[in-house]
């Protein structure tokens, strides 16, 4: 059956947002663009069966497989170790993953993850990463990283649009009364606490990357439960601070507090303070996002070190090493690959299919993996829109709709009075607890179907947008993030998942650590390419 226009919006963004564009009777010309993905169909050969296999196999001595951050952070981790023979297959024409970007006349913009949070502590992968790339400048007198200026997201950093006005940051105190904000206050004290919480051997009880975090059943017992449930065990009720946690969930794990464990609920809040509260670095940020870390990861590469258009479909541990089996995404040309270490670098449910042992025998921890779609949007304006209230924000949040709104491309190279072209980057997580429908519904729906949309969202919070818009262009990815759902983080699944295969097989995905994080991805592509260098024989100091 065919939805109307108004159920079609109400079904994705929610009633609210419906309502607002059914009271619009302005016609407007629709906006030209594209969906631009295409992963989604290539990967899909994976299910099809038995695929071409070349007779001949090129010898190397460590195969990455996945080009996302995972795959990049290994491939970076082996050339500073000085392995030269690593070859990196990415199946798509561009890597980088979710955290890929794009770029067109106006801006560089993100098609993904989109800033990363500037690390509180001077040791790990990550913060050598922004050493290479010039982002620390020195330490400051506690001893935290300090971060070049022109990196860290200015002001105005984020604002709230609520029934036709915009508000200053993403908890809503316009209207709220003395029992909500001392809830809020609450809430923030009992975050704080668990931001400065260590065990007995002095690790933190929530800490970046998860694998430093304690694993006292103190902590991980939250994991049990839902971020919801616990919510209202400990009295925090207030609709304002449950849309705020359900925010954050969306943000970092795309569902809602009634999707995740309590645990991850609280890391979100705990895990990048020192117990202090917020720390005044923020964010990091660049017009493309996180691409611009992907860069920087390419770079420590030589050309020709990652192949493009790749898909591979089977990965066979045998006799020194494993038989690695693909084919040429363009032409359907077998390739074949005889490898001393392979670094499996792709999500669990795509691995399911690519490990040859596992086409036989499935894990029984595959099933835990759960993961949900994401719709990303870059829709290219000839100037800002106007604003009413708070002023144009780099992150810029709809309360009432179930997208999470837009950042603004151009925040980080622009003045906020200057009028010029910007590029206005719109992410919605489909939250449904139930991830194959909300996959289906992502899939469903062409480009008429997300214009109107992506426009209906966007015009409810800027009436004069519509003249304004020159270009939209749509990405589906439809297993954007795993979720962590109750009991994953610290049930035997995850842990069993990072096991390598023999001596010469191991596993790099964010999914190993059970969110969709640049931090994960890049702890367990590095822990993945420390145990190729074993492999080879190397006993080189660990990173991690």
């Amino acid at each position: 059956m065919e939805l109307t226009r108004r159920e079609l919006v109400a079904a994705f963004l929610g009633s609210a947002v419906a309502a607002s564009a059914c009271r619009r009777t302005r016609p407007r010309e629709p906006v030209p663009g594209a969906i631009v993905d295409r992963a989604v169909d290539v990967g899909h050969k994976l299910r099809g069966g038995a695929l071409p296999r070349a007779a001949e196999a090129q010898a190397v001595d460590v195969l990455v497989v996945g080009g996302g951050v995972a795959g990049l952070s290994a491939a970076w981790r082996l050339a500073a170790a000085g392995v030269k023979d690593v070859r990196v297959l990415e199946l798509d024409s561009e890597p980088g993953g979710t955290s890929r970007s794009g770029r067109n006349e106006v801006s560089a913009y993100p098609w993904g993850a989109h800033y990363l949070p500037a690390p509180l502590v001077d040791s790990g992968p990550v913060v050598r990463l922004l050493r290479e790339m010039g982002a620390v400048t020195g330490l400051d007198a506690q001893g935290y990283p300090a971060y070049a200026e022109e990196l860290l997201i200015r002001e105005p950093e984020e604002r709230l649009f609520y029934k036709g006005d915009w508000y200053e940051g993403l908890y809503l105190r316009a209207g709220a009364s003395r029992a909500e904000l001392a809830e809020l206050e609450r809430f923030e004290a009992r975050m704080n606490a668990f931001g400065a919480a260590r065990d007995a051997k002095g690790r933190k009880a929530f800490a970046v990357p998860t694998a430093l975090s304690s694993d006292d059943a103190e902590w991980t017992a939250l994991d049990k439960v839902t971020m919801a449930r616990w919510m209202e065990a400990e009295g925090f009720r207030s609709p304002r601070l449950r849309w705020l946690v359900d925010y954050a969930c969306r943000d970092d794990y795309g569902t809602t507090a009634e999707g995740v464990s309590a645990w991850a609920g609280i890391w979100y809040f705990a895990a990048r303070q020192d117990g202090k509260g917020e720390r005044s670095e923020g964010f990091l940020s660049w017009p493309e996002g996180n691409g611009h870390l992907v860069k920087q990861l390419l770079s420590s590469l030589a050309p020709g070190q990652v192949e493009r258009d790749v898909l591979v479909h089977s990965v066979e541990p045998v006799e020194g090493g494993c038989r690695v089996d693909a084919l040429e995404a363009a032409t359907g040309r077998p390739r074949a690959y005889r490898a001393r270490q392979v670094v499996l670098a792709c999500p669990r449910f795509v691995a399911a299919h690519v490990v040859a042992p596992w086409r036989e025998k499935r894990p029984e921890w595959l099933g835990a993996f759960q993961y949900g779609p994401w719709v990303v949007a870059n829709l290219t304006l000839s100037e800002k829109p106007e604003s009413h209230g708070f002023p144009l924000a780099w992150d810029n949040v709809f309360y009432e709709s179930r997208s999470l709104g837009y950042v603004v491309a151009t925040h980080q190279a622009l003045r906020m009075d200057e009028r010029g072209p910007t590029v206005f980057t719109w992410y919605l997580p489909m939250a449904g607890l139930d991830v194959k429908a909300e996959r289906e519904k992502v899939l469903s729906a062409g480009y008429a179907e997300w214009e109107g949309l992506v426009m209906a969202d966007m015009l409810a919070a800027h009436p004069d947008i519509a003249p304004l818009a020159r270009r939209l262009e749509v990405m589906r990815w439809g297993h954007a993030m795993v979720r962590p759902t109750p009991g994953f983080l610290w049930g035997p699944a995850r842990f069993a998942a990072q096991e390598s295969l023999g001596e010469s097989l191991h596993f790099a995905h964010s999914d190993l650590g059970g969110m969709a994080l640049f931090e994960e991805a890049n702890w367990f592509g590095v822990k993945a390419a420390e145990k190729a260098l074993k492999g080879l024989g190397r006993s080189d100091p660990s990173w991690l």
